[in-house]
């Protein structure tokens, strides 16, 4: 999933809380009209809506004074390893460092990020692209510098380095041959542990209710792939509209879905070695194969042609 539109741990929230309290700002102030208290911000076991989250960023940035990329900076610092529960485990015992970013960015719904990162290799170096083109204007600034400071600051932790950034983009570059070192922290064992308990956490939140649900499965259907919002509405017995304002209150949106269920056919296409990538392209109802091996590599940090089934 590409999407920013997920359901996320409270950590974040505490995070952005705390800091906002240390300047000033009452934790009352930082909550109004977000559906949360802090009670539920205290519960480490609660989750928020994406949309929560971003209430709490504007509460934030109206009532901190400072410019908000340097605010979203100064917070992304605090989010280290320790912050991500069982995803920051994963990365942490990972065998090597591609490994750590792969499982990283296959995992990125558990963790708290609006400007989705992509892997990209060429030549000697590495890139990491921040996207927060689909970031609500109003917040990008600050949620851009938040998330890639928090990246910069895992990677300082966990290797010891600070990846170079290239002025005036959004961009992260690191050496090739920085993939192949192995993690300070690295175990077999804890990681395989801790994939497997990511997979199963993601695959709860995955689970669809209501319309959302509805939508799902209409989109698993042989040609759902296919068709437009305006036809999945019109199968529902709604305008699109009402679809669109009925998935935001299940905390989901139908981007999100497509993607959702592009990546659950594409495994299971790829998983059976039968078809090519161009065939299974198709499938999914990308109009050329380049265009699904760059979704493809972002849901899951290896483009098609060497994802293996876990």
């Amino acid at each position: 999933m590409v999407d920013w539109d997920f359901p996320r741990g409270v950590a974040s929230v505490a995070l952005l809380v705390d800091f906002a309290v240390e300047r000033g700002v009452p934790a009352e102030r930082v909550l109004a009209g977000t559906g949360l208290d802090p009670a539920t911000v205290a519960d480490p076991l609660a989750q928020v809506e994406a949309q929560q989250e971003l209430a709490v960023v504007r509460n934030l940035i109206a009532g901190c004074a400072g410019d908000p990329a340097e605010l979203g900076e100064r917070v992304g610092r605090r989010y280290h390893a320790t912050a991500y529960g069982i995803w920051g485990f994963a990365v942490t015992s990972s065998p090597t460092v591609g490994d750590a970013i792969r499982l990283a960015l296959r995992y990125v719904e558990l963790t708290y990020v609006f400007c989705v990162p992509e892997l990209r290799v060429d030549g000697d170096l590495v890139y990491l692209d921040w996207h927060a083109d689909a970031v609500p204007a109003d917040v990008r600034p600050f949620l851009l510098a938040r998330d890639v400071a928090a990246s910069r600051t895992l990677m300082s932790e966990l290797l010891g380095i600070r990846p170079g950034r290239e002025p005036g983009r959004e961009r992260m570059r690191l050496p090739r041959r920085l993939l192949d070192r192995r993690m300070p922290q690295a175990n077999e064992h804890t990681a395989a542990l801790c994939e497997r308990q990511c997979r199963e956490l993601l695959s709860r939140r995955r689970e669809r209710t209501g319309v959302a649900r509805r939508v799902r499965d209409r989109l698993l259907a042989a040609d759902g792939l296919r068709v437009g919002m305006d036809v999945v509405a019109a199968d529902l017995a709604m305008n699109v509209r009402t679809l669109r304002r009925r998935l935001a209150d299940e905390g989901t949106g139908y981007r999100a879905l497509v993607d959702e269920v592009r990546l659950t056919l594409a495994e299971e296409l790829l998983a059976t070695r039968a078809l090519s990538v161009e065939q299974v392209a198709r499938r999914l109802g990308y109009g050329d194969a380049s265009s699904f091996v760059r979704a493809f590599t972002r849901w899951t940090g290896v483009p098609p042609g060497r994802f293996r089934p876990a």
